[in-house]
C-alpha cells in the first residue's frame, strides 16, 4: 500500500469513526428524552469516539479497516444500549430511537452535499464524468489537486448515505426493523416485539437478507441522490 492509499485510508477512518459516532450519539440521545437512561449513563450520549469504541471495538476499528484494505471503501457497526422493558412500554419512543440514527446521517450527508454543492459553483470543486462504485464517489468533491477537504466531504456524502440507507432496512437487528413501530398501534406492536424477540438467534440472516437487499435498494439511491447534488451543473 503506498502513501497516498494509507492518507486516503486516514480520510476514509476518520470519516467512518465521526459518522458512526454520531448516529449512535442521536440513538442515545433520543432514548434520554424518550425516558430510557441506559445510554446516556453508559456514556453514550457523545461525539468523543472512545465510549462508543469500547462498546463495539470489532465493528468500529477491526471491521472498517478491513473492509478499506479489501474493498477500498469502510464499513462497520456500533450499537447504543436500551431498556427492553422500556421499549415494550413506548413502542413508539423506542421507534423514533431507531430512526434517529439514520436521521443523523442524512443530516451528515445533506451538509455534505451543500458544502460539495457550494464548491463546485465557485469553481473549487469539479463536477465528476464518471462514477465508478461506492469509492469512486470521492471523485466528486475533487479539486485539481486532492486535498483533505475534497476526499473528506465526498467521503462523508457517500457513507452516510450507505449507512443512513442500509439501517433504514426493516429488518432485524436493523434500525429499519424498530423504525417501522412508529406506524403501528400499541397492540400491534406489541405482538411484532413479540415476534422480533422469538426470531433474536437469527440475526445473521438478517444481516445477509440486508445485504443482499442493499445490493438492489442503493443504485437507485445512489444515482438519484447524485441527480439532486449535481442537478444543473451537468451530468454526474
Amino acid at each position: 500500500m503506498n502513501t497516498p492509499d494509507i492518507a486516503l485510508g486516514a480520510i476514509w477512518y476518520i470519516v467512518f469513526l465521526f459518522s458512526t459516532t454520531c448516529h449512535e450519539a442521536a440513538h442515545s440521545l433520543v432514548a434520554k428524552w424518550g425516558g430510557d437512561l441506559t445510554a446516556a449513563e453508559g456514556g453514550q450520549v457523545t461525539l468523543n469516539p472512545i465510549p462508543h469504541i469500547r462498546r463495539s471495538p470489532v465493528g468500529m476499528v477491526v471491521i472498517p479497516i478491513l473492509s478499506f484494505l479489501l474493498g477500498g471503501w469502510m464499513i462497520g457497526w456500533a450499537s447504543a444500549p436500551f431498556d427492553p422493558e422500556w421499549q415494550r412500554r413506548y413502542p413508539r419512543r423506542s421507534a423514533w430511537m431507531a430512526l434517529a440514527g439514520p436521521a443523523a446521517n442524512f443530516t451528515l450527508m445533506i451538509l455534505a452535499g451543500i458544502a460539495i454543492r457550494v464548491g463546485v459553483t465557485v469553481g473549487y470543486f469539479r463536477t465528476p464524468q464518471f462514477i465508478g462504485g461506492y469509492s469512486g464517489l470521492v471523485a466528486s468533491a475533487q479539486s485539481p489537486d486532492p486535498t483533505f477537504l475534497t476526499s473528506a466531504l465526498s467521503i462523508l456524502f457517500i457513507l452516510n448515505l450507505i449507512l443512513g440507507t442500509f439501517n433504514l432496512i426493516p429488518v432485524p437487528p436493523l434500525d429499519g426493523h424498530a423504525g417501522i413501530m412508529v406506524l403501528m398501534p400499541e397492540n400491534t406492536a406489541h405482538r411484532y416485539l413479540d415476534l422480533v424477540r422469538r426470531a433474536s438467534g437469527y440475526a445473521l440472516i438478517g444481516i445477509v437478507i440486508a445485504w443482499r437487499l442493499f445490493d438492489e435498494i442503493f443504485q437507485p439511491v445512489f444515482l438519484f441522490a447524485l441527480h439532486v447534488l449535481y442537478a444543473g451543473v451537468g451530468k454526474a
